[in-house]
């Protein structure tokens, strides 16, 4: 399995450095507010890399934290009149449920900054003792100066880096770019005792001090969206290789392709949010995670409504070539004991099985994973058709699509009514269309999808094929 690192911009073999465990951390949501879907693109790309991980035979060590203690949680919580941790508990629970909802694995440990206090304050320590930090004015921050990579993973020079930032003026600092590691206390927020006063811990030495407690001083993979890369993880990596000593802090640096809506990131600041909560009340989990997956995970992605509702037909198909009736299955004869049966041959699923992961061996390529899975629905359907054992085949497209965390299931409160009877029907109707198409008979393809739109049942032409459904009465 090749894998893309940001760090050394390119896909290489991957090879965990302790011999079958894989120590991944990636960076978690600070709970100020709803679980919203650019959250779920990020974390749906990191449950498929750990679900196949783990299919290949790897011991993944998932670590994801809370930042439960940050500006915006104070404000909000401010705001509302509650405590900052009232507040950060309420959102950790929507986006525990939102996430069980989508079939997103969870991690095996979830790290609060507010309870690693202790651990936190040690790493800062070390880096003052090195000189690699410094204290003043109640803070202590981090000397960029002073770490000769700053900039290797953003590709950036420290130069560049001032040049291309709005920094604050602030006479505390020795250089414009050096960040805080512990922010002195203020008045009626949250702070705890140290060394250097009262105060609370930066955004980003909270996650190195996190990542190394539960994982060791040196990661496999370390995850997150790409608007991450610069400064947080940049500055991860350098206070972290600082305070160890330890190259690299991580092997692989893994970014997922961020979220739009309407040409913009989707982004709580800006406040153009879907919820995942308002994403399920219109569609599937296995149709929102379809159509994340139907981009390359380090792709951008514009979300809208027209596109789940296709995915949401698409996984329709996909249903259907699991509830097709399997074919005989082969039966003993046991007066000469013999196996004897099934007359017509069974459809070979390996080519699609291959496919599938060939795909993803390419840096997670779900986008031609996912059209392996289509193609052996669309043989399934046509191999039933003709009576021939399809049983295997079902059981591998139902396989695969376990590893990309599909459940096949139907939408709550949606038994499938309706399809049942015609659907079969309406696919051997869309695979004569698209038969005539390819013969360049138009003029009778479009006669089929008209009848079928007088009969209430829509078409959509999509690269994986056509998808249907029934228009709502």
């Amino acid at each position: 399995m090749k894998l893309y690192s940001t760090l050394t911009g390119e896909a290489t073999e991957f090879a965990p450095a302790d011999g079958n465990t894989v120590k991944m951390y990636v960076c978690g949501v600070t709970p100020y507010s709803s679980t919203h879907i650019g959250h779920a693109l990020s974390y749906v790309a990191f449950d498929v890399l750990r679900r196949y991980l783990e299919h290949l035979g790897f011991q993944v060590n998932h670590v994801q934290n809370f930042t439960d203690v940050d500006d915006k949680i104070i404000q909000r919580a401010q705001e509302q009149g509650i405590e900052p941790i009232e507040l950060a508990e309420q959102f950790i629970a929507d986006f525990f449920q939102t996430m069980d909802a989508l079939n997103i694995l969870r991690a095996h440990t979830y790290p609060r900054a507010t309870e690693e206090i202790g651990p936190i304050i040690e790493t800062i320590g070390r880096l003052v003792d090195s000189g690699h930090a410094y204290a003043s004015g109640g803070d202590v921050f981090f000397r960029v100066e002073k770490s000769d990579g700053y900039g290797k993973l953003s590709h950036r020079t420290l130069e560049g880096m001032q040049a291309g930032s709005r920094i604050e003026i602030d006479e505390n600092k020795e250089h414009p770019m050096d960040f805080a590691l512990w922010k002195g206390a203020r008045p009626g927020e949250p702070s705890w005792e140290s060394p250097w006063g009262p105060g609370r811990p930066g955004w980003h030495i909270e996650c190195t001090s996190m990542s190394m407690t539960y994982l060791g001083e040196s990661l496999d993979i370390h995850g997150g969206g790409q608007d991450l890369v610069f400064p947080h993880h940049e500055n991860e990596i350098a206070q972290s290789e600082a305070s160890t000593g330890v190259v690299p802090f991580s092997r692989y640096w893994v970014h997922n392709g961020l979220l739009r809506l309407g040409g913009d990131k989707m982004s709580k600041s800006l406040g153009n949010l879907v919820s995942v909560e308002e994403a399920l009340e219109q569609f599937s989990p296995d149709a929102i995670r379809l159509y994340f997956l139907s981009s390359h995970y380090r792709s951008p992605l514009s979300y809208s409504d027209e596109g789940c509702a296709a995915m949401e037909r698409s996984l329709e198909r996909l249903r259907h070539a699991l509830d097709r009736d399997g074919g005989p299955e082969p039966v003993l004869n046991e007066a000469e004991g013999l196996v004897e049966g099934p007359t017509s041959e069974t459809l070979d699923a390996e080519p699609y099985r291959r496919q599938f992961f060939e795909a993803m061996d390419d840096d997670l390529n779900t986008p031609r994973a996912l059209a392996s899975l289509f193609d052996l629905a669309r043989d399934i359907n046509r191999s039933s058709d003709e009576g021939r054992p399809v049983a295997e085949a079902q059981d591998t497209l139902r396989d695969l699509g376990g590893i990309l965390g599909l459940t096949f299931a139907q939408r709550s409160g949606d038994d499938g009514a309706g399809t049942a009877g015609a659907g079969p029907f309406i696919d051997l109707l869309l695979e004569t269309r698209t038969a005539l198409r390819q013969a360049r008979q138009f003029e009778q393809a479009d006669r089929i999808r008209d009848g079928l739109e007088q009969l209430g049942v829509s078409v959509e032409d999509t690269p994986n094929g056509p998808v249907w459904q029934f228009r709502a009465s």
